[in-house]
């Protein structure tokens, strides 16, 4: 396992759509366990592929308390296939985006589709924190970052701040 780095906003590579994957492999083992001990080092509690470079239907969750015991999921070839009508408000922040947060409306429950880290077909319900987490990596996967959601003065601000910061480190 290795860390990788993550691209921060406004990187123009974040705004990719990233590819399906066609088989759960080795290879694709690897990513996954890479991007888990990224997002733990980080530290984080979801992380898309695409946050690394790797532009695949990837995804890597572990929303576990401090006092809990890791609970790692991997979800490839995500799909939601239900959304409740009903919203829930969360404050999310995201490592491609460090050091902002926002309050974001998203469903309060979905049904997702995907494969396991074995390659074997799950389907779940999820709500709460863990159907927002999934929600906001998937995002990742379509070219979405949790900014696209606020208003465009709010996100016009963050941007601007992130460009100024990519800027200055730069320097």
């Amino acid at each position: 396992m290795a860390i990788r780095q993550i691209i921060t906003a406004p990187d123009p590579f974040l705004k990719r759509v990233s590819k399906p994957v066609a088989e759960v492999t080795d290879d694709l083992r690897v990513l996954m366990d890479d991007l888990l001990e990224t997002m733990y080092d980080a530290p984080g509690i979801g992380l898309a592929a695409i946050q690394v470079g790797e532009p695949v239907e990837a995804i890597v969750l572990d929303i576990a308390r401090d006092e809990d015991d890791p609970y790692p999921r991997y979800f490839v070839n995500p799909e939601i296939t239900w959304a409740s009508e009903e919203l829930a408000t969360y404050e999310e922040g995201c490592l491609s985006v460090p050091e902002f947060t926002a309050d974001v409306d998203r469903p309060a429950e979905i049904k997702l589709n995907f494969l396991d880290y074995d390659g074997n077909k799950q389907e779940i319900h999820a709500d709460g924190l863990l159907a927002t987490c999934i929600q906001h990596e998937i995002d990742h996967l379509r070219g979405i970052l949790f900014i696209d959601h606020l208003s465009a003065v709010k996100r016009n601000i963050i941007v601007r701040k992130l460009v100024k910061a990519s800027k200055q480190a730069a320097e």
